[in-house]
This record gives structure tokens, C-alpha cells and sequence, in this order.
């Protein structure tokens, strides 16, 4: 028996225990991690470099870039350094930076995602009043409110979460830390506060869902109203990466979170993980670049100009 006082330290599930597939699993996530560096780096570049895409969307998009940098830069070094040294442990301190950090990345980016459906609404249900109602200081305040939520969740989860007695060994059933495999270890009925918590954040998520929701509903109605052909084409490459994103990023946690016990097993919760915590900050660039002209067009210019 241990509490928290006592553990020092934590042990992360390892991919695989066979030491070839550990330095394959360190190439691969390296391969992953630069593919999320170069991908979102560029997308920060060219809107910074390029005065032509001062302009809301883009800015938020920056945030969301910035975001996903963050997030992946979380978890995936420690699971590369435990792969490649042929370790599984993370320092107490090490865990608790790791999950306030990924906790604060990934709800900032759910309510970022939730601004920029507005942001798609306004423009294209309401484009008379974008200037007005999306101005440079409502885009600060609705950027500095996204992350400040994501803040203030993380700081409340992860206060909650360390202070609860731990007396389950030191053992967590994921490659990082998160607070469902922290909660695992508590040894008391405390955890319910914890719990409630969790609810309460759920409600707050569910209500972002259907805001999201509600605005593509009505973008779709508008567009459909659209008399020419033209239009409509032009108004949708606007709206898909965005939606596509949102889908991604919501698919992947909502299952990693809501999947049935029954079905849950710790090669299952793995994939999960890897696939929710890795692909959306990898993909997102490529989603955004796609189908948007104005973007890959500064994008060539910056690339033209760099040679």
C-alpha cells in the first residue's frame, strides 16, 4: 500500500516490450512529431508573413495551430525518450506539468473550435455586420477567452485530482498522463468530487456541441439560399476544413472518453489515445491547406521568396 505522498513517481504503459519495436515506435512518433512541427509551423508563418490574411479566421486559425503545437508537444517527447532509453517512468512533478498541460491544450482547443464556428457563422449568415461584430478587439477577447478556459479547467481538474490519496500502486494504463487513469489509482470515495467535476465539464462541452451544431445549420441554410452556383462554391471551401476539423478532433475524444466499457481493453485504449491525442494536431494543417486558395497561395509565395 502507498499514498500520494509516498509515490515519487509514475510508470507509463509502454507500446511494446520488444526493444526493435520500441526504437520503431520512436521513429514513428519522431516522424509524426516533425510532420505536426513543419505542418502547423508553416500555417503560423505564412499567416504572419502574409498582410493579405489579417483577417479573423485566419487569426484564430493561428491559435489553433499554436494550440495543437502545444498539445503534441505534451506527450509525444516523453513517449519517444521513454521508447528510445528503454524506460516507462515520469517524475511525479513530471506527470502533474503533463496533465495540467494537456488538459489546458486540448479544452482551449475545443472552445478555439467553438469561436471559429461563429467566426463562419457571422461571415456567412450575417456578412454585413462581420466587421462590426468580429472586430480586432472581439477577436482578442474571444481568443484570450478560449484559452483562459482551457486554463482555469486544467488548474481545477488537475488541484482536484493530485489531492486525492492514491493507494492503487503507481502503474497508469496510458502512454501519458491523464486524469480517468490518475483517478484509477485513488483509493477513496473522494474521487466522486472529482467525478462531479468531470460531469460538469462534460455539460459544458455538450452545450459547445450543439452551439457548433446550431451554427453549421443555419451556415448550411444560408448557403443553400444562395441563388448562384458560384456562391455556393465559394462559400463552402470556407466552412469544410473547419467542419472536417471539428469532426476529427470530436470523433476521436468523444470515443477515446464515451466508448463502452465492454468493448474497452488496454491495446484498444491505446490506439484511442494515440489516435485522438496525435492525429488532429498532425492532420489539422493539411485539412486547413487543402481546399483553401488564399492559403496556398501565400504559402507558395512565402516558399518562392525562401528560395
Amino acid at each position: 500500500m502507498s499514498n500520494s505522498s509516498s509515490i515519487t513517481q509514475f510508470l507509463l504503459l509502454p507500446f511494446t516490450d520488444t526493444r526493435e519495436l520500441q526504437l520503431l515506435h520512436f521513429w514513428l512518433f519522431l516522424g509524426i512529431y516533425l510532420a505536426a512541427l513543419l505542418g502547423n509551423g508553416l500555417i503560423i508563418t505564412t499567416i504572419a508573413w502574409d498582410q493579405h490574411l489579417h483577417t479573423p479566421m485566419y487569426f484564430f486559425l493561428i491559435n489553433l495551430a499554436l494550440l495543437d503545437l502545444g498539445s503534441i508537444s505534451t506527450t509525444v517527447p516523453k513517449s519517444m525518450a521513454n521508447s528510445f532509453w528503454d524506460t516507462r517512468d515520469i517524475s511525479y512533478s513530471g506527470c502533474v506539468a503533463q496533465l495540467f498541460s494537456f488538459s489546458f491544450l486540448i479544452v482551449a482547443e475545443y472552445s478555439m473550435l467553438t469561436v471559429m464556428s461563429y467566426d463562419r457563422y457571422v461571415a456567412i449568415c450575417k456578412p454585413l455586420h462581420y466587421g462590426t461584430l468580429l472586430g480586432s478587439r472581439a477577436c482578442v477577447h474571444m481568443a484570450a477567452a478560449a484559452w483562459a478556459t482551457g486554463f482555469l479547467h486544467a488548474l481545477v481538474h488537475t488541484a482536484n485530482t493530485f489531492s486525492l490519496p492514491l493507494c492503487k500502486g503507481n502503474a497508469l494504463g496510458q502512454f501519458f498522463c491523464e486524469i480517468p487513469q490518475i483517478l484509477k489509482l485513488s483509493c477513496s470515495h473522494s474521487f466522486l468530487r472529482e467525478l462531479g467535476l468531470i460531469v460538469v465539464s462534460a455539460c459544458l462541452v455538450f452545450m459547445c456541441c450543439i452551439f457548433i451544431v446550431v451554427s453549421y445549420v443555419q451556415i448550411l441554410r444560408a448557403v443553400l439560399r444562395i441563388p448562384s452556383e458560384q456562391g455556393r462554391h465559394k462559400a463552402f471551401p470556407t466552412c469544410l476544413p473547419h467542419l472536417a476539423v471539428i469532426s476529427l478532433f470530436a470523433s476521436t475524444s468523444f470515443f477515446a472518453y464515451l466508448k463502452p466499457p465492454s468493448i474497452s481493453s488496454p491495446s484498444l485504449d491505446l490506439l484511442v489515445s494515440v489516435l485522438y491525442s496525435l492525429i488532429p494536431p498532425t492532420l489539422n494543417p493539411l485539412i486547413y491547406s487543402m481546399r483553401n486558395r488564399e492559403l496556398k497561395d501565400a504559402l507558395r509565395k512565402l516558399m518562392e521568396g525562401c528560395i
